[in-house]
This record gives structure tokens, C-alpha cells and sequence, in this order.
């Protein structure tokens, strides 16, 4: 009962401070203009950088109070930041999509990408036949039960020579993916390999995994991105631009020192997600590290063939009210040159 009490105060106290946000910016008490940033989710390895910028003082360096927040339950980080609650957010390109294209389009940009490649696959038990898209014909696939989500397995699937439409879907309800595969041979999970299959590994649970970009180049879009608010970004050019070279920094260093970077997070995680999971983050940690950059020219770089790519697919295929303009919906002009 105390946990939950605690929760709930936790909560309010949340909604209080991004409520009392703004997109503008404005001056601490350190004489440092405050920028918050909103995770996704509960703090991981693609937020280390964010975390190592913190912690050795880029932020501060580059004049900037910086504080990292998460969502209030049932808010969405893309509406927060697009409110004016907090100047950036973590978000995908996947699920920018209807974002942009409803009858009155969400106002942010993505300004940077986190991961230079789409790191995510399907994860089953190892032997069960499902190391490749056809062979989950006749198995079960634990959905997100989005269109977007269907159309891209039923797309591999059948590419691949299978059959979707014996493809039994569940909706995915698993918190923990490496023992569910494990328990249940007939199952395939969408996880993040730096997380997903890193935890299988960790807990010594044999797996196979595919991954959707190396079936299918289209789906190698971009997530996570770091999004900002258009009114922030138009009005706070220069302030934007050093956040985003600060966080560079962050996940430079991150990427060139994954030991400490994985200490760095696990310290400053105050959320006790992390908490008993100190061997996955260090193994994911180690993995992920070679991710943020990878074949980049910089950190943060968004490619426009595969950002237009990627959206031009969702339009073929019915998956998006409008077609999405050429480059709407990014920039790479806050990075650092």
C-alpha cells in the first residue's frame, strides 16, 4: 500500500512539474537555461547518452540546466513535446507517422537520430524454426495489433515464401520476452535486439532471431529519434543546437567507453526500472555502443533516401491517411558540423 501511495504522489508530482514546462526557454537558478527531455519509456541503453551528457557535465558546459523526464501514464511523449510541456522528446519514426499526417499535424521535428540503424527483429525459442519470416506459418505472433505492425510482418512473411494468414496473432501483453519464447515454443516477439536478445543471452536462454532490416532494407527507419518542438526550435535556434552537440558528446563518450557509460546509467536510473538488471545493462551497454554512430558519418545523422523511404511505404500501402512530403519531418541542421 505504501508503494502505491508513493506511486501516485510520484505521478502528481510529475504531471505538476510538465505542466509547469513551457517550449520557451527560460533561466534557472544556476543561470542556466532549462531544457527538459522526455523519455519514451523507463530509462534503457538508448538513453545512456542523454544520462553520460548529464553526468560529466556537457550540459552544463554548453550553459544548459538539463533534466530528463518521463511521460505521466496515458501520455504520449510526441504530444507532450508538441504541447510545449518540454522542448524534446525520444520517439520513432514509425510511430511519428500519424503524428504527421492528422488533420492537424503534430508540431515536431526530429533532430536527431539515437540509433544510426533500426535494431529491432523477431525473437522465438532457438530450433523452433522461426529464424527466418516463413517460418512462423502455423505459429504464433504476439502483435502490437497496430496496422503498421501487421502490414510489415505480413509483408516478410510472405516475401519470405509463408503463409500470414496461418500466422495466429495474440496481442502482446509479455513483459519479459527471453522467458516467454522459452515457455512457449511456439511463439515470436518484435524486440529490440540491444534489450531483447541481450537479456536472453544474459539469462542464458538460447534463441533465434531475424532481424527486419536485413529482410527488407525499407525497414530500416529510424528509432529512437530525439524530437523537438517546432515553436522551441524556431524561436531558440542556437540554444537547440547546443543541447543537441552536448548530447552528442554524451553518446560519443557512451559509445567509446560502454563499461563506464553502463555505470553512469545504472547510477542515475531513480526510476528502480534498472534495479536487478545491472548484467543486462552492462551486456546491452556493451552491444548498443556500436550502434549510436555505426556507419554514420556523425551521431544523430538522418539519411533522407531512407527517412522518405520508409514513409512512401507506409503511403503504397494504404497504412497512412496522406502522403508525407519529401524530408518533412526532420532536419540534421542542429547537428554539430
Amino acid at each position: 500500500m505504501n508503494k502505491k501511495i508513493l506511486a501516485v504522489f510520484l505521478a502528481a508530482v510529475m504531471v505538476f512539474c510538465l505542466a509547469a514546462c513551457s517550449a520557451d526557454t527560460k533561466q534557472s537558478d544556476k543561470n542556466k537555461t532549462e531544457i527538459i527531455i522526455c523519455l519514451e519509456w523507463t530509462p534503457n541503453t538508448n538513453h545512456t547518452g542523454l544520462y553520460t551528457a548529464l553526468e560529466k557535465g556537457f550540459y552544463h558546459e554548453a550553459g544548459l540546466d538539463v533534466k530528463i523526464v518521463q511521460p505521466p501514464e496515458n501520455a504520449a511523449a510526441t504530444q507532450i513535446c508538441a504541447a510545449g510541456q518540454v522542448q524534446f522528446s525520444i520517439e520513432a519514426q514509425d510511430t511519428l507517422a500519424p503524428a504527421f499526417t492528422s488533420e492537424t499535424p503534430v508540431g515536431v521535428t526530429a533532430v536527431a537520430a539515437v540509433l544510426q540503424h533500426n535494431t529491432s527483429g523477431i525473437m522465438s525459442k532457438a530450433g523452433e524454426g522461426m529464424d527466418k519470416p516463413a517460418g512462423l506459418t502455423g505459429k504464433t505472433y504476439l502483435t502490437w495489433d497496430t496496422p503498421v505492425d501487421k502490414a510489415i510482418m505480413e509483408t516478410i512473411v510472405s516475401a519470405d515464401g509463408g503463409d500470414w494468414s496461418r500466422v495466429s496473432l495474440v496481442p502482446n501483453m509479455v513483459t519479459e520476452e527471453a522467458e516467454d519464447v522459452n515457455a512457449n515454443p511456439d511463439h515470436a516477439i518484435w524486440v529490440f535486439y540491444g534489450w531483447g536478445v541481450m537479456n536472453a543471452k544474459t539469462k542464458n536462454i538460447d534463441v533465434d532471431y531475424f532481424s527486419i532490416k536485413d529482410i527488407n532494407p525499407i525497414f530500416d527507419y529510424y528509432t529512437p529519434v530525439i524530437i523537438g518542438n517546432n515553436a522551441f526550435l524556431k524561436n531558440n535556434p542556437e540554444t537547440a543546437k547546443a543541447f543537441i552537440a552536448a548530447t552528442a558528446k554524451g553518446y560519443e563518450y557512451a559509445a567509446e567507453n560502454p563499461e563506464e557509460a553502463a555505470q553512469i546509467l545504472i547510477d542515475s536510473d531513480d526510476t528502480g526500472a534498472l534495479t536487478g538488471s545491472e548484467e543486462l545493462v552492462r551486456a546491452s551497454q556493451k552491444w548498443i555502443s556500436q550502434q549510436y554512430i555505426a556507419d554514420a558519418e556523425k551521431w544523430g545523422y538522418i539519411d533522407s533516401q531512407r527517412w522518405n523511404g520508409f514513409y512512401g511505404w507506409l503511403w503504397d500501402n494504404q497504412l497512412i491517411e496522406k502522403p508525407i512530403e519529401k524530408d518533412f519531418g526532420y532536419t540534421n541542421e542542429f547537428l554539430p558540423e
